[in-house]
């Protein structure tokens, strides 16, 4: 069943976008929750119409995803957390605390953007991946440490 999305969605593809979905998902999921639409052959002349009257506006948005990824490199973030003897954390560190760190630097990144490459459930370095648009991502790198006794 082809479907056209109406939103980004994490492994499936982004807003405009026509994907191959099973049906079940298509009719039980994304049609009814308004994320997607039958991918009709008038629906995909207007999306195609669409697409081209809001070609010079897309560039506009990559363009300024490019500047917000260019703002954040060079960002590093430390995460204070509570950690064990063994140096394994209490809970994890997730895109949540993330977000938070770059709002407290004046960056403002929706957590869904943010994905971290596995668990983080040990103090060290990591790399999270801000993805600003879908072809502009930027990686910041960021350390876990123990929070400081108060």
């Amino acid at each position: 069943m082809e479907i056209i999305l109406k939103e980004d969605i994490a492994n499936l593809g982004y807003k405009n976008d026509i994907v191959v979905v099973k049906p079940g998902y298509g009719r039980n999921f994304l049609i009814p929750t308004g994320k997607g639409v039958i991918a009709s052959p008038s629906a995909k002349k207007m999306l195609a119409e669409d697409l081209r009257q809001r070609a010079h506006k897309l560039a506009q948005i990559k363009k300024e995803a490019e500047e917000a990824a260019a703002k954040m490199e060079g960002v590093t973030l430390t995460i204070p957390t509570k950690v064990s003897a063994t140096g394994s954390i209490f809970g994890s560190v997730s895109a949540i605390q993330i977000a938070e760190a770059l709002a407290k630097l004046g960056f403002e990144v929706d957590r869904k953007t943010i994905t971290l490459k596995g668990a983080v459930k040990e103090a060290g370095d990591y790399v999270a991946i801000v993805r600003f648009h879908k072809e502009v991502t930027a990686e910041i790198p960021f350390s876990v440490v123990a929070e400081e006794a108060k």
